[in-house]
């Protein structure tokens, strides 16, 4: 099995990693896109980063907002004409609260263009899971509750909400097809003593991974760390006693709890990633990333009038538009990446050889 989880997965793409620069003139399309169908979400969960006031994600998020049908329609077949690699459906909002998410995932399964989604799984159900089980290339459910209880006060749903989506996922699974089923749980100092128990619940249901991250609480990284500080070395010896004694070598858990940068300074001035994985959000905006998504110092324009490959194709200048530096002073999913790619492509020509 190969790496899923990978900051050079860019490298296999010479042609795109040449055409980034503000130098050059050519403009390729981005090889992954986000789209975010619906602000519309059936949880109400208490770390939500796109309704946490004191985070700027969702910023100017309109919780009411979808993509029309016919918009999303369009969309989807820009996206395969311009060779696109892969689809992403995410929040904003709950992607399967999206009413045209069916046609749109029937669409991407007759192309060759893969697809994913992040969900809560509450409406993973019907004919729409079917099309994602056996057409799907993954699906990550977040689950941050250890138990019915737990997993009400953190979502801000019923007590019957729980069993409702581990009947889900025990269905999804049983669809068949190749679709590869994570679990992502988001640690906080409530969840915290639960990480193992989490992992080896996940083993239990049937999915073939399991991520642990930290819950952002703030745009300083400081603050990030502080808050996290007393829960490290828990959450690792757990993480490290569930690898020991997983039953099944093929089940991977993904650590990706680690501590952040204090400042979330970035010392570069352009973002290659936004040229790479761009989103596009339910109010018809191309947003740079996932940490600017409702946020105006991230929108690269509207298609609300246009066409996505139109809007794309159209300047080199607006991938330019963004100085990380003086722009991104916050969390960023992209940063490591970024720096690689601006690594490699500052390299000096003349010395390349002496490696």
């Amino acid at each position: 099995m190969g790496l899923r989880y990978s900051t050079l997965k860019i490298f296999h793409f010479p042609r795109k990693l040449a055409s980034l620069p503000q130098s050059t003139e050519e403009i390729q399309p981005p090889l992954h896109i986000r789209i975010k169908p619906t602000n519309v979400c059936c949880h109400r969960c208490r770390y939500c980063a796109y309704r946490a006031p004191e985070l700027q994600l969702g910023k100017d998020m309109q919780q009411q907002q979808y993509i029309p049908r016919d918009k999303m329609l369009e969309i989807i077949e820009d996206i395969v004409a311009m060779g696109v690699e892969a689809v992403t459906f995410s929040g904003g909002g709950e992607p399967f609260c999206y009413p045209h998410l069916l046609e749109t995932a029937e669409r991407l399964a007759a192309s060759p263009v893969r697809f994913a989604a992040l969900t809560n799984a509450a409406r993973l159900e019907g004919e729409v899971a079917e099309v994602f089980a056996r057409s799907a290339s993954w699906l990550r459910v977040s689950m941050d509750g250890w138990d019915a209880e737990s997993y009400a006060r953190y979502r801000g749903v019923g007590l019957d909400e729980f069993g409702r989506v581990i009947r889900n996922i025990e269905r999804f699974k049983t669809f068949g097809g190749p679709c590869y089923l994570g679990i992502s749980y988001i640690v906080d100092a409530d969840n915290a003593p639960h990480v193992r128990e989490a992992i080896e619940f996940a083993q239990r249901l049937g999915a073939n991974s399991i991520k642990i991250s930290p819950c952002i609480v703030s745009d300083s990284g400081e603050v990030n760390n502080f808050y996290h500080a007393p829960l490290f070395e828990s959450v690792r010896a757990q993480i490290r006693a569930a690898r020991e004694a997983s039953p099944d070598p093929g089940f991977e858990i993904y650590d990706s709890y680690h501590q952040l940068d204090h400042d979330f300074h970035k010392d570069y001035s352009w973002c290659p990633y936004l040229q790479v994985l761009p989103v596009i959000g339910a109010d018809l905006r191309v947003y740079s990333c996932q940490d600017k998504a409702y946020h105006p110092a991230g929108a690269l324009g509207s298609i609300e009038h246009t066409c996505f490959r139109e809007f794309w194709m159209k300047s080199k200048e607006q991938f330019f538009l963004i100085n990380p530096s003086r722009n991104c002073g916050h969390h960023c999913v992209a940063d490591a990446k970024n720096r690689l790619i601006l690594e490699y492509l500052e390299a000096d020509r003349d010395h390349l050889g002496f490696v």
